[in-house]
């Protein structure tokens, strides 16, 4: 018989917090721990120090189970020799000229070495290491294993799925492509593995002999109930969670999630490179008007340098707006309180 997440993961109920890369906060991750669930944090663009630092703050706020996030390289990533960041640099010219900034020199590096990432989750050995954008190595969850670390792959199709099953992780996400963020797809490109929620979660079910984690579109207890009819054993949640206050969004990104509705956000790489669900803005407007996007990680970087600026500012023109479908229905900004209402959703 499959284990239920909660003897996986030593969690007293079946909900997970969407790891958010960028967005992830200890307060938050430690808040849905705390109340019994698996608090997530993203790692997105952390150094192997920064990761061993946030592990230590994480265990410092909280005794109970929680699982880290790191994106795994799908083999279409550039470097900084690799691309000529110019046309995509004068693309958004207009937006650092706004904010009173120096056009960036390209770095050194778009993003952290993912190995080095692994190697320190590995030594800090939190209770669970989730991946996307790909199959961890055999290696990689033999010596996830081997220190007591669960781990969760995460799949956008029934395809993904399969494979992360045969691989041996311990639960699959199945997100649908409701989910707001980065579409996770990696065996066909995202634009051609938009399955939602209802129709990819059974299937996926189907399909593989791990615990099924539901994904995109779920935000009370109506979405969680819906999750396990459809053969879930838990569900993962973001939107609603990142609209709490313990979560590392801005109030901008607080109260832009708060007026969406369902038809309020979009599919666009502007920001990133990558697909990815999101509130428009006039960021995103005027990269797409504009017609150049470099590819992922060099789209990220370059974004990145008047996001930060634009965070401290309050300006959520000129920041991401990660928000799923549900958007809508994520009133609550307690986290506590969003998971009281996820909790009550849960068969007994």
């Amino acid at each position: 018989m499959t284990a239920t997440l909660q003897e996986l993961f030593g969690i007293d109920a079946p909900i997970v917090l969407g790891p958010f890369g960028g967005l992830s906060s200890v307060e938050l991750t430690a808040t849905v721990s705390e109340a019994g669930g698996l608090g997530s944090y993203g790692l997105y663009g952390y150094s192997a120090d920064r990761i061993s630092d946030t592990v230590a703050a994480l265990r410092s706020a909280t005794s109970r189970p929680f699982a880290v996030n790191v994106w795994l390289r799908t083999g279409d990533e550039v470097t900084p020799g690799d691309v000529d960041l110019a046309p995509a640099i004068d693309a958004v010219a207009p937006l650092f000229d706004e904010l009173g900034l120096q056009r960036p020199a390209p770095p050194t590096e778009f993003m952290p070495d993912t190995d080095a990432q692994l190697t320190a989750v590995l030594d800090a050995e939190p209770a669970v290491l989730s991946v996307v954008f790909g199959v961890p190595s055999e290696r990689l969850i033999a010596a996830a294993h081997s220190r007591g670390i669960r781990v969760i792959g995460t799949a956008t199709s029934v395809a993904e799925a399969v494979a992360l099953d045969a691989a041996g992780v311990d639960a699959v996400v199945a997100t649908g492509s409701e989910a707001g963020g980065h579409r996770v797809s990696f065996l066909r490109p995202a634009e051609e593995s938009l399955v939602g929620t209802f129709a990819l979660v059974p299937q996926v079910v189907d399909a593989v002999g791990v615990p099924v984690i539901a994904a995109g579109g779920i935000a009370d207890r109506r979405g969680v109930a819906a999750a396990f009819a459809l053969g879930a054993s838990g569900v993962q949640v973001g939107s609603a969670f990142l609209r709490t206050r313990q979560s590392a969004a801005t109030d901008v990104h607080r109260n832009a999630i708060a007026g969406a509705s369902d038809t309020s956000t979009v599919l666009t790489r502007a920001m990133s490179g990558r697909l990815a669900r999101g509130i428009p803005n006039r960021a995103m407007r005027t990269i797409e008007t504009a017609g150049v996007i470099a590819p992922f990680p060099a789209q990220n970087w370059l974004t990145g340098q008047f996001r930060a600026e634009a965070g401290r500012r309050g300006d959520g023109d000129l920041v991401s707006l990660w928000a799923g479908q549900a958007a809508g229905l994520a009133t609550r900004e307690d986290a506590t309180d969003v998971f009281a209402e996820l909790a009550a959703g849960v068969p007994a």
